[in-house]
């Protein structure tokens, strides 16, 4: 197993992708500390999934949009379950608005979740590592709006912009701190937040017509590189992002 004896935190990992990547280092050994902004159904039920594969989990609700209640999950979190060596930052949230009737309140609450939250996170996690004198991961959920505009979802694209600049400054501070800094990319992956999508075939289909792998991404996609970034095999990969999309990036345009 080859994240046995790691501790990973993962934020926004209740459902979806976040659930995903939970379940998946859990499989690959890793002890979890699952986060949602509340406890509820389907925060238990990750706990279970990820408990089921004998590894230690725990829940601590956070916002991760507010830089207090970053500092306070990490901290929690140390004081729950030991040392961390493994940060996903994978909450993430998105509002369709053409770019001409954006709202102020809208733009903040996107910015403030998607880059300040992993930009506060990532801080208080590398100043955990570095005041234990020890090396760690940290993997950034982006999206192939890192490069790809979206239009009616520019603020979307903004803060996963900032991400990609985000991952590529830390990579280079903090690795002489033996911290690796990446961030994984998805295109088109089928998760609640698409469930709308999958029920109308016309848009689907135009959709699969941009995609040379002919389906949805799964949250295992998706996983299964977060797990490998997480590990001692990608102690030498840094600051790049690695792209989930099945060959969308480089295939798409607008219809």
């Amino acid at each position: 197993m080859k994240l046995q004896n790691r501790i990973a935190l993962v934020t926004g990992s209740t459902q979806g992708i976040g659930r995903g990547i939970a379940v998946r280092l859990a499989e690959a050994g890793a002890d979890l500390v699952i986060n949602g902004r509340e406890d509820g159904e389907e925060a238990q039920e990750t706990l279970e999934q990820v408990r089921k594969l004998g590894r230690r989990a725990c829940f601590i609700a956070a916002d991760v949009g507010v830089v207090a209640e970053c500092r306070r999950l990490v901290n929690e979190a140390v004081a729950q379950m030991g040392p961390l060596d493994i940060l996903v930052n994978n909450a993430g949230l998105q509002k369709h608005r053409p770019f001409l009737d954006a709202e102020e309140a809208e733009y903040d609450q996107v910015l403030e979740v998607n880059l300040r939250g992993p930009f506060f996170l990532a801080q208080a996690f590398a100043r955990h590592l570095r005041d234990s004198n020890r090396g760690g991961r940290i993997i950034n959920n982006s999206s192939v709006h890192e490069e790809l505009p979206f239009p009616n979802f520019t603020s979307y694209c903004v803060s996963k912009g900032g991400l990609k600049m985000l991952m590529r400054n830390l990579a280079i501070e903090l690795a002489p701190l033996g911290i690796t800094v990446n961030n994984v990319a998805p295109g088109a992956i089928e998760t609640p937040i698409n469930s709308s999508l999958v029920k109308q075939p016309d848009k689907l289909e135009r959709l699969l017509e941009n995609i040379p792998a002919g389906r949805l991404g799964q949250p295992r996609d998706v996983a299964g590189a977060v797990a490998f970034l997480a590990s001692d095999e990608a102690s030498y990969i840094t600051g790049t992002t690695l792209v989930i999309d099945g060959g969308l990036l480089w295939n798409y345009s607008e219809q």
